[in-house]
């Protein structure tokens, strides 16, 4: 940014201005806003907690969901059903196998199944799971773990000792569920 100079938008300082104010999408500023007023407003779905349930929550996105063991659960097959709205509203029920689930290629509906059965701990917070997590959708795919290194590397570079140490745990846990299979 620039006074009496080049500004950040390589034009003189004050075109540069003039320039940042310009709609890119052609619409006027009152017919944004117009939109916008008329617009669907946005809804949000809060599932509280039962007794019966392993986890209720969602993200940024607007997906929430809960998860409850399902009937012919057993110990050696343990098998939730996550039921819930994804981020555009629309209900969804699935039936997950937690030992089927790789948290190399998973979703953060199986990731929250997954932590939910295994207790992870939260260290006080919503989840055990990275941030980025926030922003996925019903039918987003990642590698958890890569993620799990990705947090642990920023907090190192952010000096957040306890940050670090937190997820390593957590990924720790989840390494030691993959090498029980």
């Amino acid at each position: 940014m620039g006074i009496n100079g080049i500004g950040a938008t390589g034009y003189l300082a004050w075109q540069g201005a003039k320039k940042a104010q310009q709609n890119t999408t052609g619409k006027s500023f009152s017919e944004q806003v117009n939109n916008a007023a008329s617009a669907k407003p946005h809804t949000s779905i809060v599932y509280m907690k039962t007794d019966d349930m392993l986890y209720s929550g969602g993200n940024g996105t607007g997906l929430s969901f809960y998860i409850k063991y399902a009937e012919d659960s057993t110990e050696d097959d343990p098998t939730v059903i996550a039921k819930g709205v994804d981020e555009n509203g629309k209900e969804f029920e699935q039936t997950i196998h937690i030992n089927k689930i790789n948290p190399r290629n998973a979703s953060l509906v199986e990731m929250t199944a997954l932590e939910s059965c295994m207790g992870v701990d939260k260290n006080g917070g919503l989840t055990s799971l990275p941030p980025e997590t926030g922003m996925m959708g019903l039918y987003d795919r990642t590698n958890f773990m890569d993620m799990f290194q990705k947090q642990i590397s920023d907090m190192k570079l952010l000096n957040q000792k306890n940050a670090v140490a937190y997820y390593q745990y957590s990924m720790q846990a989840y390494w030691d569920f993959m090498n029980k299979k």
